[in-house]
C-alpha cells in the first residue's frame, strides 16, 4: 500500500503507479533467463572480413562520412571508486607500526599492491600525486620508502586532497606523454576525429552524473581550444543525465518495499539500460557507442579506429539495400522473386531466422512481416575472441514466442545451473566488448522510437546492501542487451586490441596505454 507521501515522490519522479507495481511485480516474480540456443561463431552469427573486404567496407564509410550526421555517445557516469578497490583495503589493513609493506606483501599475498608501487612512477597522475604530496608534507624528504608509499596513496584517495575516488574515470589522468597526461575524456575527443567526424566537425553526447557535470564542463572548456587547432576540427559536444523517471525501487529479501530512514521510498538508477532515454533523445543519421574507459593512447587509436570505421561501412551497406526494400515494398507491385531476395537478404546478413512456415505465407503476409523486420533500428557490433576477459556474449537465443534472434547476453542472464545452458556457455567464442555503430533513423529518414524495441524480460535482478540490509534491486534491460533486442543485429570480429577497459588502477600499466 502507498501512502499520499508515497504517491507524491512517484509523481514527482515522473513515474507512474502503474510502473512502480509493475517493478513490485517484476522483483516478486524474479528474473527471466534467457534462452539459449546457440553461441554465435564466426559463419553462424558472427561476420569475419578479409584484408580487402576489410579495405573496401572502410572506403565505403568514408565516402559517405561527410554526408552524414555522426555522433558519439559515451556512457561516462562510472565512478572510479572501484579503481581504487584494493588500494582502499591496503590503507585498512596495513599498520606501518607493525610491519614493512614488503612482509604485508609476502603474508597477504596482495599481487596488486605489489604491482602497484612496483611501477608507480609509470603511472600517468605520478607527477600530479607527488606534487599535492610535496605541498601537503612539509617533512616529505624526511619520510622512510614505506611512509612514503602509504602517504602517496592517501594523497591520491583522501577527500581533504585529491580524491580520485570521487570522481568520474573519466576526468582522471589516463595516459603520460611527453608534454603531460591526458584524461580518458580528452583522449574521446581526440579520438571522434579519427572516426566519428564529418565536414569538420565532431560531435559527441556523454551521459555524466549531475554533480561530475560541472568538472566535465571545466575541463572541456580548457581543452577544447588547443585541441580544435591541432586537429583542425570543431568539437560540439553535450552531456546529459540519467533520468529520474528510469529509477527503480528495491525491496527487502521478504519482499517488502525498502525505505529510507525518513520512510520514503528508496529509488536507485537502474543500471545502463536507463540510458536508452538518453540515447533516443538525439537526432542524428547514425550512433557510435563506446565505454569512457574503454580507450588506449593516440598511436594505437590511429590503427585501432579503422575497425570502427569497419562496422560503419558494414552498417551503411546493410542499411542502403534494406532501405532500398522498404521503398520497393512501399511500392505497387512486388513480385516473387523480390521476395526470394528479400529473403536471402534477410537471413544472410540481417540475421533473422524465418521460420519454417515461411515459405507457406501468402504474398500479401510477406510484404506485412518484411516491413516490419526490416523497418528497425540496426546495430553492427564488433566481437572479439574470448580470452578469459569479462563481458556479454553473442547467442541465438529464443523468447517466450518461440522467435529465434541473434541477442548479447550477459551472464547475470543465463541460468548457469541448467547443464544446456552451460555447455553452450562453454561453446561461446566470442564476447561484447560494447563496441557498436547504430542505425536509428528508417528509411524516410524518420528517427526510430528507440522504447518501442525493448525486451522488458530482460530486466535483471541484483543481490545489494543498503545500510547493512541485503535488497534485491531492479535493473532495467541492458542499453546493448534487452534494451536493443528487438533491433536488427549484426555482429563482426574485430581484434581484442580493439577492447582495453580499465577496470583496476593497474590496467593503465598495459602496453595499450603507455605512449611509446
Amino acid at each position: 500500500m502507498f501512502t499520499e507521501n508515497d504517491i507524491q515522490q512517484i509523481k514527482n519522479k515522473g513515474i507512474t503507479l502503474e510502473q512502480v507495481n509493475a517493478q513490485v511485480l517484476r522483483i516478486k516474480n524474479g528474473m527471466s533467463y534467457s534462452n539459449l540456443i546457440a553461441a554465435a561463431t564466426v559463419g553462424k552469427g558472427i561476420e569475419k572480413f578479409n584484408d580487402t573486404e576489410t579495405k573496401e567496407l572502410i572506403r565505403f564509410y568514408e565516402s559517405k562520412q561527410d554526408g552524414l550526421n555522426i555522433i558519439k555517445f559515451v556512457p561516462a557516469s562510472g565512478a572510479a571508486s572501484r579503481m581504487f578497490k584494493f588500494l582502499f583495503q591496503f590503507l585498512n589493513n596495513f599498520d606501518i607500526t607493525k610491519e614493512s609493506i614488503n612482509n604485508y606483501i609476502e603474508r597477504t599475498n596482495d599481487a596488486l599492491i605489489k604491482t602497484f608501487i612496483t611501477n608507480l612512477k609509470t603511472f600517468p597522475f605520478y607527477q600530479q600525486v607527488l606534487q599535492k604530496l610535496k605541498e601537503t608534507h612539509s617533512n616529505f624528504g624526511g619520510l622512510s620508502e614505506d611512509e612514503m608509499y602509504v602517504e602517496f596513496i592517501k594523497t591520491m584517495l583522501n577527500e581533504d586532497a585529491l580524491n580520485y575516488s570521487f570522481f568520474p574515470k573519466g576526468l582522471l589522468p589516463f595516459h603520460k606523454y611527453q608534454d603531460g597526461a591526458l584524461t580518458a575524456f580528452q583522449e574521446h575527443l581526440f579520438e571522434s576525429t579519427l572516426y566519428a567526424s564529418s565536414n569538420g566537425e565532431a560531435n559527441l553526447h556523454f551521459t555524466v552524473s549531475e554533480k561530475h557535470h560541472k568538472y566535465f564542463n571545466t575541463e572541456l572548456n580548457e581543452v577544447k581550444g588547443s585541441l580544435e587547432k591541432k586537429t583542425k576540427t570543431v568539437f560540439n559536444v553535450d552531456f546529459s543525465y540519467q533520468k529520474e523517471a528510469t529509477e527503480v525501487l528495491a525491496l527487502t529479501t521478504d519482499n517488502i518495499i525498502f525505505r529510507t530512514n525518513n520512510n520514503s521510498i528508496l529509488f536507485r538508477p537502474a543500471g545502463h539500460g536507463a540510458l536508452l532515454e538518453n540515447l533516443n533523445d538525439l537526432n542524428n543519421d547514425i550512433v557510435f557507442i563506446k565505454n569512457i574507459d574503454n580507450i588506449v593512447v593516440a598511436n594505437m587509436n590511429i590503427e585501432i579506429s579503422e575497425y570502427k570505421k569497419l562496422l560503419a561501412g558494414v552498417l551503411l551497406k546493410v542499411q542502403k539495400q534494406a532501405f532500398e526494400f522498404l521503398n520497393l515494398l512501399d511500392g505497387a507491385s512486388v513480385s516473387e522473386n523480390d521476395l526470394k531476395e528479400m529473403a536471402n537478404f534477410a537471413s544472410s546478413k540481417m540475421n533473422l531466422v524465418l521460420g519454417d512456415n515461411f515459405d507457406s505465407l501468402t504474398t500479401s503476409e510477406k510484404i506485412a512481416y518484411f516491413k516490419d523486420k526490416l523497418n528497425r533500428p540496426i546495430r553492427v557490433c564488433g566481437m572479439v575472441k574470448n580470452e578469459g576477459e569479462p563481458g556479454g556474449g553473442p547467442f541465438w537465443v529464443k523468447d517466450q514466442h518461440g522467435n529465434i534472434s541473434l541477442q548479447i547476453v550477459e551472464f547475470a542472464q543465463i541460468n548457469v545451473d541448467d547443464n544446456s545452458q552451460s555447455d553452450i556457455v562453454k561453446n561461446a567464442t566470442h564476447f561484447n566488448p560494447t563496441d557498436l555503430v547504430c542505425g536509428v533513423k528508417n528509411y524516410k529518414g524518420e528517427k526510430f522510437n528507440l522504447m518501442e524495441f525493448v525486451d522488458p524480460e530482460a530486466a535483471f535482478i541484483t543481490m545489494k546492501t543498503q545500510n547493512g540490509i541485503d535488497i534485491q534491486a531492479l535493473e532495467l534491460p541492458g542499453l546493448w542487451n534487452g534494451s536493443m533486442a528487438y533491433w536488427n543485429s549484426i555482429f563482426v570480429e574485430v581484434p581484442l586490441e580493439t577492447f582495453n577497459p580499465v577496470k583496476t588502477v593497474n590496467d593503465l600499466l598495459k602496453p595499450a596505454h603507455q605512449a611509446s
